[in-house]
């Protein structure tokens, strides 16, 4: 996951007010099969390269040969890896997840990602865009009366 560039803020948390909308995996979604989500590995088969001289490496080989009862190859490669080869039409190793087609949830909170200060409030969608919009009017007549 690519870190977060973010602008460090002038002002403190405590003056910070944040609106969000989201969708939380435990919510908003279920379990999904490859077939589901149109996997490629699904679709065209896929490799895997393991390092078997670290102890990482010699716990996945171990779990790909022994564990995962999936239908595979394996060769090495120049540098010495083991390349484990997966067919197409087997399910891969990562977790899918399908929409429940639900509703974001839109809310707000007193604080930014340093912190949160109370309660998160729920809203309405449209009552969500009027206080955001009221809130940037504020903003914007603060700036201006300086």
């Amino acid at each position: 996951m690519r870190p977060v560039n973010r602008i460090v803020p002038k002002l403190p948390v405590k003056a910070m007010l944040t609106y969000q909308v989201s969708t939380p995996l435990s919510s908003h979604f279920r379990p999904a099969t490859c077939q589901e989500v149109r996997c490629l590995y699904y679709a065209f088969g896929w490799q895997t390269l393991v390092d078997e001289s670290t102890e990482l490496g010699q716990k996945q080989a171990h779990y790909i040969r022994h564990l995962s009862e999936r239908h595979y190859t394996e060769a090495r490669n120049e540098v010495g890896l083991t390349i484990f080869m997966f067919p197409a039409g087997q399910t891969c190793f990562r977790p899918h997840h399908a929409s429940l087609e639900r509703e974001e949830i839109f809310s707000r909170f007193h604080g930014d990602y340093r912190g949160q200060i109370g309660q998160i409030t729920r809203l309405r969608p449209g009552d969500w865009v009027d206080d955001f919009a009221e809130h940037q009017e504020r903003l914007a007549h603060a700036i201006e009366m300086g």
